[in-house]
């Protein structure tokens, strides 16, 4: 049996293209994780990351997909800290902080959206989707550097909504040592964004802004809504956290515009 001369050249040309390269980098990628003891990602969490990497890869290239491996590593990384000590409480996150399908698109859909937003709408639209995926990355790192900081660190935490103290933990809970380990986080993300060039210089205190903003309705909606409809899980609350980030960083965009 031989192989086709065309085989090659046909093979060449999917390496090179955006998806066909966003498919070959997260396959080398993704299946070591199947391989070793679910710590990062579980199973299925590893499937649905995969589909994430290459749509990110296809659409926005290695600088898209640069932003949320570092998005990834430090949320991953942030949530290890103290971990023990928040497992005693019973306030740590659940499988050992190994994220399932759920956490992938709970804390991606709507940067996906974006980076699909920029591969197939009019290059009008470019600036500021690109703005609002980074923004809302940053405001999702932000967040959950916040809570896993606070929840480790925090020396009085409280309700948003009524300033009472209550315990680490709670939902619609903040700390002044979490919020602010949030805005680093949220400008760590920022500065990625920037080093990549998806946000301009000026574009750095929007998108910073946007999380911070994005972190407290997070809070808000947590120490109200969630208590009352069940159905508004914590997946659906980090997505709207990711949107009110994306909203606000693309709206940040369309305002710079005229001055880039």
């Amino acid at each position: 049996m031989t192989l086709s001369p065309e085989l090659p050249a046909i093979f060449l040309a999917f390496a090179t293209h955006p998806w066909g390269m966003g498919v070959l980098v997260n396959t080398v990628l993704i299946t070591p994780l199947f391989l070793l003891p679910p710590t990062l990602l579980t199973r299925w969490g590893a499937v649905h990351a995969w589909i994430l990497g290459v749509i990110l890869w296809g659409t926005l290239g290695w600088r898209g997909y640069l932003v949320v491996l570092v998005y990834f590593g430090v949320g991953s990384l942030v949530t290890k800290v103290g971990y023990q000590a928040k497992a005693t409480k019973g306030i740590a996150e659940k499988r050992g902080g190994a994220r399932g399908p759920e956490n992938v698109w709970g804390s991606a859909a709507v940067g996906a959206l974006c980076a699909l937003g920029v591969a197939f709408m009019d290059n009008s639209w470019t600036f500021a989707l690109q703005m609002a995926f980074v923004g809302s990355f940053a405001a999702k790192l932000s967040d959950t550097v916040s809570s896993e900081i606070g929840k480790a660190y925090g020396r009085r935490t409280v309700l948003l909504t009524t300033l009472q103290a209550v315990p680490p933990g709670t939902e619609g809970a903040v700390s002044l040592e979490g919020t602010l380990a949030g805005l680093v986080g949220g400008l760590g993300l920022t500065l990625v964004g920037y080093g990549v060039g998806m946000v301009p210089v000026m574009g750095i205190p929007i998108c910073v802004g946007a999380a911070f903003l994005a972190n407290l309705v997070e809070s808000w909606v947590g120490a109200t809504w969630q208590a009352q409809w069940p159905w508004l899980t914590n997946e659906w609350v980090n997505g709207i956290n990711t949107l009110v980030g994306a909203a606000v960083s693309g709206l940040g965009a369309w305002v710079l515009r005229p001055l880039i």
